[in-house]
């Protein structure tokens, strides 16, 4: 059996020969996922690097990394598309869909959803405690847990730098986690132990609706009154758009910075495969659909060109938008500053950009002197990781009676768990699956938010989770609220819920196909290796015959497969969306939107962040708006062992945890996958310095 590769797909496949790739990818992140796999069965743990000469190769997946990821040539796409009794038919789909424009033909209008409906905003009101509640509170705080004392007078410092994950960390696990940051704003603005927050901004690597939602908490937390700090000794744009919402921003005298503007980057691996004899035979379903592209081409198509430039303009417009304004400066004048290509710090001061220059322990110095302390004593400070497992009881910040589930639904899709998965490796569907259907039969919950950071993975994982929810949402009021990107297969999970929030650069969509195949003839000439086949069936050699190209009928089953995979991913996206299927034709060929632009053609429903979507989900079960709720997070994790000794030695027998949830995902995913692909948001995504032939080593290293 020959080497096959796969670049992510969908699970709106008939079933497509195994030595195919049919990939629905949603593109805005650097990523692009080569899979390498031999045959329908589950794959094996066994790994050879692209190229080898043996003449089979087990199974390959590549994980979801962020920034420039899998750009490794290998054999042959391969995939596998999945039952289409998971999926309605697609006669079925449009017989819906006339159905609900006959019988809501006002809800179905102008590509989107025309409800009129008047979403709360779910913006955070700070209420100062009253005598008898001041009273409870600091009587709670006699009978709190050790690790949860403070001394009064101290200063939250959070170093809020690297990977920042949407899902929840126990106590062991390294890391930030988001819902834990924003959680400890917004503890810290009812804390009267603590007098302020002192930030230590370092580079970031998350996306822009991460950052987006920490922003938005940066300002809640001011309405306390309390002082807010930011230290920012590196920094490049994401940094300082987080940085500029607090008061006061300090930074070294020999600060790294580069406010220099954004770039977005696609590579294009043609050149190389012409070089080692590989031809791709590629069939690209969505003009804006571009994994093919990077195969196929050698420059940036003018479709993927406009695509990447509108998502480009959008970042960057928001960003100047919000600089200036968050400044009191003109958009021109930011403009201008960014394009004098300004190194010296002292010009960020003269612009009125940051406060002022100081070391670390000049602000610590000055800290003290505001809060009243002693020279020669220690400012108070309590840190990121203690001050997360101060519970809110203890503030007598504790929800109403009244339930809320939440589950998170953060990283890339598969479908079962793997023998080396941890409790943080992704999204698994049984389990997802497992927790929905818990809320759906249980009365305790009035109704579910669905949080989903994801760029997709395993299709036929993220139809079943769309059908599971789908089931929910008409029991019970479920709200998407998406992070960073819900793409793909995220999206796809996403599509299935009643509201859909996202934050204005939420990255989505990229409703479209490509499937294809490698024609390995010449290299097999180049290395003297030679295939031949006895076969049965006359289609039987399209998932084996890798050395040689396709025969004209071959080709035509190949491009309408293609055609029928796509059909259904669209069908059931506008059946989803409650849109008819010329008006989802429009917003799909694979193209990416931002929040921004997804909302004003019908793909999400509100602009915001996870207090909106908690905000609606009151709304939507009949909740008073002043009425408090309790979250029940049901993706909390338990600390394994594993977990424990990785917290104190960062490794254990020499695998790293990273490299153990690596070899997760590509040994365990089988089937076709839903993902983004190759599209490099350098600069957006943290990878300031990286180098395209740096990544490519790192890529082909990441996949052995």
């Amino acid at each position: 059996m020959a080497k096959l590769l796969l670049l992510h797909t969908p699970h709106f496949t008939p079933k497509i020969h195994h030595r195919s790739f049919t990939s629905i990818l949603s593109k805005s992140q650097t990523i692009s996922f080569l899979r390498l796999s031999s045959s329908p069965s589950p794959p094996l743990s066994i790994f050879h690097p692209p190229f080898s000469p043996l003449p089979s190769i087990p199974s390959l997946s590549s994980p979801v990394i962020q920034s420039h990821r899998r750009l490794i040539p290998a054999f042959s796409f391969s995939s596998r598309a999945f039952d289409d009794s998971s999926s309605p038919p697609e006669t079925q789909i449009e017989q819906e869909l006339e159905h609900q424009q006959k019988e809501e033909p006002d809800r179905i209008q102008s590509g989107r959803k025309t409800e009129t409906e008047d979403y709360p905003s779910g913006e955070f009101e700070y209420e100062k405690m009253g005598a008898w509640k001041s009273f409870i509170v600091k009587l709670k705080m006699l009978f709190a847990f050790p690790w949860e004392r403070i001394r009064k007078g101290s200063v939250l410092t959070m170093k809020l730098r690297g990977q920042i994950s949407d899902q929840l960390k126990s106590r062991f696990s390294s890391g930030l986690s988001l819902p834990q940051i924003c959680e400890n704003f917004i503890k810290a603005a009812y804390d009267p132990r603590i007098s302020g927050v002192y930030l230590h901004i370092e580079p970031l690597n998350c996306g822009w609706g991460k950052v987006e939602e920490i922003r938005r908490h940066i300002l809640n937390f001011k309405k306390s009154g309390k002082f807010l700090i930011a230290y920012v000794p590196v920094f490049g744009e994401k940094e300082y758009y987080l940085a500029c919402a607090c008061e006061e921003l300090y930074a070294p005298p020999s600060a790294y910075f580069s406010l220099y503007g954004l770039t977005v980057q696609a590579s294009f691996l043609r050149g190389i495969l012409e070089k080692v004899g590989i031809e791709p035979e590629v069939q690209r379903i969505g003009k804006y659909k571009s994994a093919g592209d990077q195969l196929m081409r050698k420059s940036m198509s003018e479709e993927n060109c406009k695509m990447l430039t509108a998502l480009l303009d959008n970042i960057y417009g928001n960003w100047v938008d919000v600089v200036s304004s968050t400044k009191g400066k003109k958009r021109q004048d930011i403009e201008k500053f960014i394009n004098e290509g300004v190194y010296k710090v002292e010009s960020l001061k003269e612009k009125g950009l940051i406060t002022d220059i100081h070391y670390d322990d000049e602000i610590i110095s000055m800290l003290k002197e505001r809060l009243g302390i002693q020279k020669d004593k220690n400012l108070p400070l309590v840190d990121y990781r203690k001050y997360s497992s101060v519970r809110k009881w203890t503030l007598g910040l504790t929800g109403g009676r009244d339930q809320i589930a939440v589950i998170r639904a953060s990283g890339s899709i598969s479908r079962v768990r793997s023998p080396l998965s941890t409790p943080t490796s992704g999204v698994i569907g049984e389990q997802i699956i497992e927790k929905i259907r818990r809320i759906r039969e249980s009365k305790r919950y009035k109704a579910a938010i669905i949080r989903i950071d994801s760029p997709g993975g395993d299709a036929l994982a993220s139809d079943l989770m769309w059908r599971e929810i789908r089931l929910l949402a008409a029991s019970k009021p479920v709200i998407a609220s998406m992070s960073d990107v819900a793409a793909s297969g995220g999206y796809y999970m996403a599509m299935a819920a009643g509201t859909i929030v996202a934050e204005n650069l939420t990255l989505t969509g990229s409703i479209g196909v490509v499937t294809g195949r490698f024609s390995l003839e010449k290299l097999y000439e180049k290395i003297g290796f030679n295939k031949e086949i006895i076969s049965r069936g006359r289609f039987s050699e399209l998932r084996a015959a890798d050395q040689r190209t396709l025969r004209p009928d071959e080709a035509e089953l190949f491009a309408n497969s293609a055609q029928n995979t796509y059909k259904q991913f669209r069908d059931k996206a506008a059946f989803s969306r409650s849109m008819s299927i010329d008006e989802m034709e429009e917003v799909a060929q694979g193209r990416v939107w931002t929040g921004k632009d997804a909302a004003s053609h019908g793909l999400i429903d509100a602009i915001g962040g996870y207090s909106r979507a908690i905000a609606i989900a009151k709304q939507k079960a009949n909740i008073p708006p002043d009425t408090k709720v309790t979250l029940v997070e049901l993706s909390r994790p338990s600390p394994t062992l594993p977990e424990i000794l990785s917290g104190i030695g960062n490794s254990l027998v020499g695998v790293d945890r990273a490299v153990k949830e690596l070899l997760q995902d590509l040994t365990y995913s089988d089937g076709v996958q839903a993902r983004m692909d190759g599209i490099m948001f350098q600069r957006l995504e943290g990878y300031t310095n990286a180098s395209p032939i740096f990544s490519l080593i790192k890529d082909y290293l990441s996949s052995l």
